[in-house]
Order: C-alpha cells, then sequence, then structure tokens
C-alpha cells in the first residue's frame, strides 16, 4: 500500500475513535514508519522486526502528575511493512491497522498488555 493511503487509514482510525477519548489525546503524535529501529526492537525485548506492529514511547496519562509539563510529545509509531507482511489481504491490513493503532492507544492511556489481554477476552 502506498505510504499516503496507509496514513489516511490510521488518520481514519483516530477519527473514529469516541470524542472524549479524541479530547484526552494531548502532547502526543502519531506517525508511520517502514520498520522499528534496531533500538526500539531492543527496548521492548525483540528480535525480528516483522514482530513489532507499533509502538507507544512517553509517559502515560495515568503517570502524569503536577509536574507534566514542558516535555517533547509522546510518540505512537505505526510500522507499516510489518503489518503489511502479515496480512494477506487490503481488508485483513485495514483491521489490523486499526487494531495496532487502538492497542498503543491504550497503551498511551495506561493500559498495558496484560490488561489489554483481559479486555480482549471479555474480562
Amino acid at each position: 500500500m502506498e505510504r499516503n493511503k496507509f496514513e489516511e487509514v490510521v488518520i481514519a482510525v483516530i477519527s473514529d475513535l469516541p470524542t472524549e477519548f479524541q479530547e484526552l489525546m494531548d502532547n502526543v503524535d502519531i506517525i508511520v514508519e517502514d520498520w522499528p529501529t534496531r533500538t526500539q526492537l531492543r527496548e521492548v525485548g525483540l528480535r525480528n522486526k516483522d514482530d513489532l506492529l507499533g509502538l507507544y514511547e512517553g509517559t502515560p496519562r495515568t503517570n502524569r502528575g503536577q509536574n507534566y509539563n514542558l516535555v517533547l510529545p509522546d510518540k505512537i509509531t505505526i510500522f507499516q511493512k510489518p503489518l503489511e507482511s502479515q496480512c494477506k489481504s487490503l481488508k485483513e491490513l485495514r483491521k489490523e491497522i486499526a487494531n495496532t493503532v487502538k492497542h498503543e492507544i491504550a497503551h498511551y492511556f495506561g493500559i498495558d498488555d496484560e490488561r489489554l489481554r483481559e479486555i480482549e477476552n471479555g474480562r
């Protein structure tokens, strides 16, 4: 998929979020990159660049105190090539982009992977 089309899907996912979540997203940039860097892979304990679909880097909203000001924006990176390599159709790719964007935004709101698994399993 061309980069601009991929980015349009990411933007559409964010636009489809409930308004109350959109309004709470502050001081965070969401970007698209082809691949994760070695440093990013190392930080999350992965070796294979195909395994990292998205990454949240920053201070979750739940951990921000009164002294949280004048800081660089948090960053959510969505990795295009790993997503494309794991999907067999355009429909599947769009769904996986949406899942990845929402997953990383959940981290921004302070939800860790364990809790996300519980939510996905209906607990």
